[in-house]
């Protein structure tokens, strides 16, 4: 009742909130910020107030400009939704009743949920981790819709569908998300299945948004995905874009493509069609048929960690690098920490890129899928390196997934290979040993600026409570001269 009374406020409260930034956002986004910090005593809120502030009044900020463009590109009603359901429901709502419910269970209840709703797909992707699973397994509506109002009763309000391709059951996704309208949604999509019709129906559901495939131009694409598929993609993104609905990118680095990546014409023309965020991943060779030379070397991976955090400093759009992003999520984020993954078989694994498990949900709550060996093996063991640059247990520390899967005897979840995790941890080692000395360097000088910026911060403080005591001491003497 509390859960739903607080979304019930928060939601009216963010329509008015978003009706009256969407008159004039440059003017009264700070406005609205002015007021909940003289409202508030939350020094959490008070400080997001102060950057939203500081974001608005500084015209070179690129996140200033992607607020814009979010006022300028997206329905309202996505709009609203995202702030209500991301933000509050998902964000705030969501966490503080994940960590209750946390401590009552006796368990880590994550942030989000990544399934699966079908192996199938309409493509064959070189080297795709879900090339070597069943094409014929489904999670059913009612199972998916289990789950989910299992998630919302710990604290869960943020769904992500993988597959194969997740939009082969499109109308079941948007009846899941019409069906439960207070969470957030996003679809992993190969962007070949996308129309008019469905883009209208992503607007009309206002809580679901799509992450396109995609890995450079088209040579780059077609190369991994298929004849024509980048030409698909970006019809897609047109579809969507013209309709107001929400979509972002999603792209897989490897060895062959990252000068195509980085390449920053590139992104531009992404953002110019109307992409919000972005994910990139890195290459994981999963499966038999997978492809070791395409591990990202390490000097290129490098190079991606500098280009990403270089565009966060000019480019109207959020980014976020899987593998190269530990230093923010304090290692990997898998195996229940902040998430797990379902597929369509219903096993439950750590990761999407991780195919053991030890639980099948068609057998298993929630709450026991969370208190499986594997999981408790996994959180018990993160950090699974103190450099987090060198953050999972596959790429980065594989004989950390070996000790894990053997101890708790999990199984292959691959119908098709069931790889050996012996097999699967040895076409890693030597990206492994190769990654750490250049991770190691980069730790050092992110740990170095980290230093330097706290001693900023420090000084900073001081001289505010400095400045505090004598207005104080001013304040007072004032007084006994009155």
């Amino acid at each position: 009742m509390l859960r739903a009374v607080k979304q019930a406020v928060g939601t009216t409260m963010t329509r008015q909130a978003m009706r009256f930034c969407e008159r004039d956002p440059i003017t009264n986004i700070p406005k609205l910020a002015r007021l909940i910090e003289r409202g508030t005593d939350l020094p959490n809120i008070q400080r997001f107030c102060r950057q939203a502030k500081a974001l608005m009044a500084d015209e070179r900020n690129p996140y200033r400009s992607l607020i814009l463009r979010i006022f300028n590109e997206i329905a309202p009603q996505v709009r609203r939704k995202f702030v209500s359901n991301f933000v509050i429901n998902s964000g705030i709502v969501g966490a503080e009743q994940a960590m209750r419910n946390g401590r009552n269970l006796g368990v880590n209840i994550p942030w989000a949920i990544l399934l699966d709703p079908t192996s199938a797909c309409n493509l064959r992707c070189k080297g795709c981790w879900a090339g070597e699973y069943g094409k014929r397994d489904n999670l059913s509506f009612d199972e998916m819709d289990r789950i989910i109002g299992e998630g919302k009763e710990l604290g869960i309000f943020f769904y992500l569908f993988s597959g194969g391709e997740p939009l082969v059951r499109k109308d079941d996704l948007i009846r899941l998300a019409d069906t439960h309208s207070e969470c957030a949604f996003l679809a992993f999509t190969n962007g070949t299945l996308v129309d008019p019709p469905f883009a209208r129906e992503l607007v009309r559901v206002g809580n679901f948004a799509l992450a396109f495939s995609i890995e450079g131009r088209d040579e780059a694409t077609d190369y991994r995905r298929g004849e024509g598929v980048y030409e698909a993609v970006l019809a897609s993104m047109d579809i969507m874009h013209e309709a107001g609905a929400p979509f972002g990118f999603s792209t897989c680095y490897h060895a062959r493509n990252v000068d195509a990546i980085a390449d920053e014409s590139y992104l531009d023309s992404l953002i110019q069609r109307g992409c919000m965020f972005g994910w990139f991943f890195t290459y994981i060779p999963c499966g038999k048929e997978a492809l070791p030379e395409l591990i990202t070397p390490p000097e290129k991976r490098a190079f991606m960690f500098e280009r990403v955090r270089d565009w966060r400093k000019r480019k109207p759009i959020f980014l976020i690098d899987f593998w190269n992003d530990g230093a923010y999520t304090n290692g990997c984020i898998a195996g229940g920490k902040a998430y797990f993954h379902i597929n369509a078989a219903g096993d439950v694994e750590p990761c999407a890129f991780i195919h053991y498990s030890d639980r099948n949900i068609r057998t298993s709550s929630l709450v026991d899928a969370l208190r499986s060996p594997l999981f408790k093996a996994y959180q018990s063991a993160q950090p699974f390196n103190e450099n987090h640059l060198r953050p999972c247990p596959l790429l980065d520390n594989p004989q950390a997934l070996l000790g894990m899967v053997l101890k708790t005897e999990a199984h292959s979840t691959r119908p098709l290979d069931e790889e050996d995790v012996r097999e699967l941890t040895a076409k890693c080692e030597s990206a492994a040993e190769g990654w750490a000395p250049t991770a190691d360097t980069l730790w050092h000088d992110m740990a170095s600026d980290y230093e330097n910026r706290e001693r900023v911060r420090r000084a900073e403080r001081a001289f505010m409570e400095e400045r505090g005591k004598k207005n104080a001491v001013g304040h007072h003497t004032r007084n006994r001269s009155l």
